[in-house]
């Protein structure tokens, strides 16, 4: 007997309608389950753990939607892609530092969303999967009190788990996969988001490395894990 993939649910807080009735009937056309609120206050509540990936308008009234994220980051790992109508770089490093993915620029044509979406989806597949008891020891890459799971978001710091954003964790495991590797900005770009890189997306990557040292480091400012090669780009501190 054919099983039957489960349909995907993403959330839509947005309060435009026309642009949540369109982006609604674009992704139900590609086969998602489509989920909407429109404020970040209805947003908020809608999150559930079968909601795999938010799309998060950044200007809407009474909570913005970087506020939005930043709530939806204390309870939440869930993938947010941003809709904004800023394109100006410092917009852009807000939304990440408030804890979103990825963002799309408005107006933003349908193949753009669907591809965001698409690699977001796939880069978080095994989003929210729980530590199970089969976990193994080669599971896991280790160094000094860091260890983390080749598989799926599970970070420790001694004891402690580190709650990083599935971007976050992206970074960290290519950087330890290839301790001896040194990663530009470029290769980290088109590595964890599979697309072609241009000089705008540098601070996309940037605010995520400095978000990432913020949860995973002793001291940001000297970092062991992840070392900045200065005119190159980063490695992982062994």
């Amino acid at each position: 007997m054919e099983i039957k993939e489960e349909k995907k649910e993403i959330l839509i807080i947005e309060d435009d309608s026309d642009i949540r009735e369109t982006v609604r009937m674009l992704l139900e056309g590609e086969g998602f389950l489509v989920t909407e609120a429109a404020d970040g206050f209805e947003g908020i509540k809608k999150v559930t753990p079968h909601v795999s990936l938010i799309i998060l308008d950044v200007m809407m009234p009474g909570k913005s939607g970087y506020e939005t994220c930043e709530e939806i980051r204390r309870f939440s790992y869930v993938p947010i892609l941003f809709l904004t109508a800023k394109s100006r770089d410092n917009d852009k490093i807000l939304g990440l530092n408030a804890g979103g993915d990825d963002y799309l620029v408005k107006p933003f044509s349908f193949s753009e969303l669907t591809a965001r979406v698409n690699a977001l989806l796939r880069r978080c597949g095994t989003y929210n999967v729980s530590l199970s008891p089969t976990d193994k020891e080669d599971d896991w890459i280790s160094s000094c009190e860091l260890r983390v799971n080749r598989s799926y978001n599970k970070v420790y710091v001694g004891e402690m788990e580190a709650d990083l954003t599935e971007t976050e964790y992206e970074i960290l495991l290519l950087l330890m996969k290839y301790p001896n590797k040194v990663f530009s900005v470029q290769n980290i770009y088109e590595s964890i988001w599979n697309e072609d890189f241009s000089s705008s997306y540098s601070n996309s990557v940037m605010v995520h490395v400095r978000n990432l040292r913020t949860k995973i480091e002793p001291n940001p400012q000297a970092p062991r894990y992840v070392l900045t090669i200065w005119g190159k780009g980063y490695r992982f501190g062994q």
